[in-house]
């Protein structure tokens, strides 16, 4: 009888309408997620990097046991942290600038000084994220990859749509949004220390510097090597010269020319 019920609902769920108590599950399952990486920022904060799914689950005040039902291992769970740190900094970059008016330079400098100011504000949970992408399993650095990956693609969507035309690769975009996001980890982890207690390795103003200079180095050195060079003065959409082209210079394709 109750499987010929549970066929039936089935049957009606066959018209394309949304079932109802399976959107509320999604939404359920969603917000107890996010309550258990809110809980491990926290354990996270106050154990360190070698926190335990154990110390999250007792953060969080519930069992060992609900938390895998969500998290299905540490690795998801530590994949889950790694997007709202994602998150958390696209937020802040992108309400701080202005991709259409903002130098490049000056973009460069507000995404270090925001990226710096998120690691000093967790600082436990960029040590567990830079660990385990440097000396954890291949299975958790082979995720934190992926997640980089996803970032750098994320990124250079956001480069490319800056511009009007198709003037920027978005293979070598991607690749170099990439590089720099192992470089800036390198340089945090380095930052941190592996020891939490002791103090940061220089001025948080130094280390923007640093960061600021890195990324333009990157950025500027795959630029030559398509054929670009770029002008850190003026707006992203104007900063690319093609060196390529018979005449002058002609400054990113997206900006303006003498005929328009």
């Amino acid at each position: 009888m109750a499987a010929r019920a549970r066929s039936r609902r089935s049957e009606q769920r066959t018209d394309g309408r949304p079932d109802a108590r399976t959107e509320r599950w999604r939404e359920h399952r969603s917000q107890v997620r996010e309550e258990f990486v809110t809980a491990a920022f926290r354990a996270l904060g106050k154990i360190g990097p070698d926190v335990s799914m154990d110390d999250i689950a007792k953060e969080a005040g519930a069992s060992k046991p609900k938390l895998y039902r969500y998290f299905k291992d540490k690795v998801e769970l530590f994949d889950a942290i790694v997007d709202r740190v994602q998150d958390m900094l696209w937020e802040r970059v992108l309400w701080s600038i202005n991709l259409m008016s903002d130098s490049t330079g000056d973009l460069v400098r507000r995404g270090a000084t925001e990226y710096a100011k998120v690691v000093t504000e967790y600082p436990n949970v960029f040590r567990f994220m830079v660990h385990s992408h440097f000396t954890q399993q291949m299975d958790e650095s082979g995720r934190t990859l992926q997640s980089a990956r996803q970032s750098a693609r994320r990124a250079a969507n956001l480069f490319s749509d800056a511009f009007d035309g198709d003037t920027i690769d978005d293979t070598y975009a991607e690749l170099t949004v990439y590089s720099v996001f192992g470089a800036v980890a390198s340089a945090t982890d380095w930052w941190l220390g592996a020891n939490p207690i002791q103090g940061d390795a220089m001025p948080i103003e130094k280390f923007i510097d640093y960061l600021a200079a890195t990324v333009s180095s990157i950025a500027e050195s795959a630029a030559r090597l398509i054929g670009f060079t770029v002008d850190p003065t003026l707006p992203l959409h104007l900063a690319f010269s093609n060196t390529n082209t018979t005449g002058e210079d002609q400054p990113g394709q997206g900006g303006t020319s003498d005929d328009a």
